[in-house]
């Protein structure tokens, strides 16, 4: 694990009525567990295997760091109301692969992996989807990639299959040709999604996350792959810290 003992003293951010910073010990990944059963599995309808009920954890948790934002306010009792899974090169080649590797050949990423960051599990609770939560982990998420040198984040954006696959295939068909990675950065689907059969031409709608990453400066690396488990078509993103656009770079790279 990467906490020092600067991180667990000074660390914890505090904004308004929120705070933000990793998890210290076994009973704050608890809580961000929680959070992600409650919205992948109680909300989305992932089917997942947990040997702990109303928990979702996987064979990757031990190894990751776990960023989770609080509500300390009064109505807020300390909760945690918002969640990323962090894993980075070094706990990667300790855990055997990065989690997108499950569903993508990372083939021609292996020159980045040195510092090569990945990101996952994002979540935030219902009653806290209205930006705020999402720029503080953003945030914090910066400070964590520039204080330890990583220069490039990975990780996927999913799509619900809710609606059979047709807006997820809709957009691979739009950002096709404004957000495709370049050929020497694009990976492989396992399980691709049929997007061609399932593309409709409609206008198609973009998650808010996703949106976030793509203004960001991310690039989507190839065909997105079908989540069985989590009925999603995830798309691979990369973003390269050398891309992050002015607007973002001033709001969350410290310095």
């Amino acid at each position: 694990m990467l906490h020092t003992q600067e991180w667990r003293t000074h660390d914890i951010h505090h904004h308004q009525h929120y705070s933000v910073g990793l998890a210290l010990n076994a009973h704050e990944v608890k809580e961000a567990q929680c959070l992600r059963y409650r919205v992948f599995v109680e909300e989305l309808g992932a089917r997942i295997q947990t040997r702990v009920p109303g928990v979702d954890a996987d064979i990757y948790d031990p190894y990751c760091e776990h960023l989770i934002v609080r509500d300390t306010s009064n109505a807020g009792a300390g909760r945690v109301v918002g969640t990323y899974r962090i894993l980075t090169p070094e706990a990667a080649n300790r855990v055997g692969n990065y989690y997108s590797e499950t569903e993508f050949d990372l083939t021609r990423l292996r020159y980045l992996r040195d510092g090569m960051l990945e990101v996952g599990r994002s979540c935030i609770h219902p009653d806290y989807r209205n930006g705020t939560v999402i720029a503080l982990l953003w945030s914090r998420l910066a400070e964590f990639m520039a204080r330890h040198g990583y220069r490039h984040l990975i990780g996927c954006a999913s799509i619900s299959m809710a609606d059979g696959g047709h807006n997820a295939a809709n957009l691979f068909v739009q950002l096709q040709n404004t957000h495709l990675a370049p050929l020497e950065y694009r990976v492989f689907p396992r399980e691709p999604l049929p997007f061609e059969r399932l593309a409709t031409g409609r206008a198609a709608a973009i998650p808010p996350l996703l949106k976030g990453y793509l203004r960001a400066g991310a690039w989507v690396c190839g065909e997105p792959a079908w989540d069985a488990d989590f009925n999603t078509a995830d798309l691979p993103l990369l973003l390269p810290m050398s891309r992050l656009t002015p607007r973002y770079a001033r709001h969350f790279m410290p310095g």
